[in-house]
């Protein structure tokens, strides 16, 4: 395994000490919890849009996107369709109500419509949603810099993750908003130059790539039947537009920085300024990924090798022979993940490598770093002022904030760790957010499309969604006997039917609850 060129580990450290000077830099303006989470409303909207592109521009997106075109086709691309349409809806109803309402938390609103509970579990899902995410993109920026670097990746999450913890720490959410600006370029740059790279070392071109992705149907956006027991193009289209959904509506990475502008329309340019950017982006990761499996189905040599590896980590004590033969077994999407980092580190020159490391870390650490703010406001707000001592003082409330933003960071990392082993990167973080943000977007939903519904319709409603969204998780590991109580349709509808089932259960019981008591008054009246 080759070592990174001292060159390159240099732009890659200095990249690092860079983040940590922004930190150190904005740390002078932290005075109050307010400039700490909002950056006391003063960040153009232009740059709130680019932030949140680059929170969405993941290393999830960077490695798991190609891989997951390398191993299948452009189905993946489908969620990112759907994002003009739930952008459409939180610029028109959501981001509206939060400014309106002057909460920095996006969950205050729920104890105001359904009590404390309401508060606490969407709370809950949050925290819970924003460790699986950190989680999946520690694991994700590991796996490419210990194919390039030879260090466990354990060891390369708790150094990438010191640093994440003091520039986040230090700089709050101005440091956030404006390093992810920088980074949504770095990033972009970084995909743009492996792009070409991937494109020029292939014989016969861009017509070549096109020819063999034809032939074993790499453009598919997926089958246009209605079938949702597989990933079709509308089971993620569905998933694509209830997440986008959480992540505009309900994701608190994304309501506190609707706070950080000056105006309402300012925090709506922000989220077109981010679709506008996102979709080409996106679609040229799954262009990257094809334009790989090209490339490696013309060079078998390569493809072997990174076959090889694949299987030796699946069999790290196996003798030679029962590795090759699992090697021989494996399926592109075994291996898929693994093959950009392959490419990265023999075929992208000395130079241009650690740039592209920086890209790649920047993915990592933009979405991480507004993770962990977000997740220490929520406790800050939700939590301990809540439930444990609201009248803090400046001070307090900014040691709050310092101590929850570090344990977040360390939590987010040893999950990163936790995750060592999954297959792929993108799937394991689709299954995660589609449970824990489902219960939490229809709840929300309910509360405010449906002013009527009142707190035991909503947590009858909630409770019973809760049941749904563990029975189509975990029934898949039911005996064979009990296959018919399996759930039949595909994962990423865990996220749409959990929804839709709270949503329209709680509408349900509030219409019930409106006939029922008109007749029981007029039963009383008629006495």
């Amino acid at each position: 395994m080759k070592s990174l060129p001292i060159i390159d580990l240099s732009i890659v450290l200095a990249y690092l000490a860079a983040m940590v000077g922004v930190g150190v830099y904005f740390s002078r303006k932290n005075t109050t919890s307010d400039q700490f989470t909002t950056a006391s409303g003063k960040i153009p909207g232009w740059a709130i849009g680019i932030s949140i592109y680059a929170t969405f521009l993941s290393s999830n997106t960077f490695l798991g996107v190609p891989g997951k075109a390398f191993g299948s086709n452009w189905n993946s691309f489908v969620f990112s369709l759907a994002m003009p349409f739930a952008a459409w809806v939180a610029t028109k109803f959501f981001i509206p109500f939060y400014r309106n309402t002057g909460e920095v938390s996006a969950y205050t609103h729920l104890e105001h419509r359904f009590g404390p509970w309401a508060r606490t579990y969407a709370v809950a899902c949050f925290l819970l949603t924003q460790l699986a995410r950190m989680g999946s993109i520690f694991f994700g920026i590991a796996l490419s810099l210990q194919a390039l670097t030879g260090y466990p990746m354990a060891t390369i999450m708790i150094v990438v993750g010191i640093c994440i913890v003091i520039y986040t720490v230090m700089g709050g959410m101005e440091a956030v908003i404006w390093t992810e600006v920088v980074q949504g370029v770095i990033k972009t740059v970084g995909a743009l130059v492996i792009l070409y790279l991937v494109i020029s070392g292939m014989d016969g071109g861009i017509s070549r790539i096109i020819d063999i992705g034809k032939v074993d149907n790499k453009f598919s956006l997926g089958s246009y039947a209605p079938d949702f027991t597989v990933s079709s193009f509308w089971v993620v289209l569905l998933y694509g537009f209830f997440m986008n959904l959480n992540n505009f509506g309900m994701d608190q990475n994304y309501v506190q920085r609707y706070h950080t502008t000056s105006s309402i329309k300012e925090a709506s340019s922000s989220i077109w300024l981010c679709v506008y950017l996102y979709l080409p982006v996106s679609l040229m990761f799954f262009v990257l990924g094809s334009c790989l499996y090209a490339y490696y189905q013309s060079n078998p040599e390569l493809l072997h090798i990174v076959q090889m590896q694949a299987a030796t980590e699946r069999l790290p004590n196996g003798t030679a022979e029962a590795i090759s033969q699992l090697a021989a077994t494996l399926t592109p999407a075994d291996y898929g993940d693994k093959v950009m980092p392959h490419f990265m580190v023999n075929k992208v020159p000395v130079g241009l490598l650690g740039l592209i490391v920086a890209a790649i870390m920047s993915a990592a650490m933009s979405t991480i770093s507004s993770g962990m703010n977000a997740s220490a406001t929520v406790f800050s707000v939700d939590i301990y002022q809540r439930y444990i001592k609201s009248d803090l003082t400046p001070k307090q409330s900014m040691r709050i904030l310092y101590i929850a933003t570090t344990g977040f960071g360390l939590a987010g990392m040893v999950t990163g760790i936790a995750m060592i082993g999954v297959k792929s990167v993108l799937d394991i973080w689709w299954m995660l957010s589609g449970i824990f943000a489902g219960g939490m977007l229809g709840l929300f939903l309910l509360g405010i499309i449906s002013r009527n519904t009142k707190n035991t319709e909503a947590l009858t409603a909630t409770l019973i969604g809760i049941a749904v969204i563990i029975w189509m998780t975990f029934s898949s590991q039911l005996p064979d006997n009990y296959d018919y109580l399996r759930n039949p349709l595909h994962q990423n509808m865990i996220m749409v039917v959990g929804t839709l089932t709270i949503f329209l259960i709680g509408l349900l019981l509030t219409r019930l609850k409106g006939k029922v008591k008109p007749e029981r008054e007029a039963v009383l009246d008629s006495h």
